[in-house]
């Protein structure tokens, strides 16, 4: 877990996005079962704000509308990713 320099980084913190990536893989798929389609990609596009999530974005390029377990195992990976 990182801990805040300053007061600055203190509140960033505390974002409900920052904190749902300190949770353990347990508890972050439990808390992750509850989210909608539409709230894990706002999440995506927030963390990574260079993907293509938006539906939009999707088809624009070629794709299909990410679906929510998709949606749910991109973010869960990214998040695991990120403890590594």
């Amino acid at each position: 877990m990182k801990y805040p320099q300053t007061e600055e980084e203190r509140i960033k913190l505390a974002h409900p996005y920052y904190k749902i990536m300190e949770l353990n893989k347990e508890t972050l798929l439990k808390e992750l079962a509850s989210w909608s389609r539409t709230e894990l990609i706002e999440w995506l596009c927030w963390n990574d704000r260079n993907g293509v999530y938006k539906d939009q974005e999707r088809i624009d390029e070629g794709g299909d509308p990410m679906d929510r377990d998709y949606a749910l195992e991109t973010m869960t990976r990214q998040i695991l990713q990120e403890d590594e």
